[in-house]
């Protein structure tokens, strides 16, 4: 992990706004690709 990361990348990666958008839009993903899955086999 020798990165260097910018001062704007690491305030984005401790917003916990951000981090929780971005736990959301996976979630809804995640759910439409699973209802999504399960629908067309059924």
């Amino acid at each position: 992990m020798a990165q260097r990361i910018s001062k704007s990348q690491k305030r984005k990666m401790q917003n916990p706004i951000i981090q929780f958008f971005k736990f959301l839009y996976l979630n809804i993903r995640i759910l439409k690709i699973v209802a999504g899955g399960h629908g067309g086999t059924r």
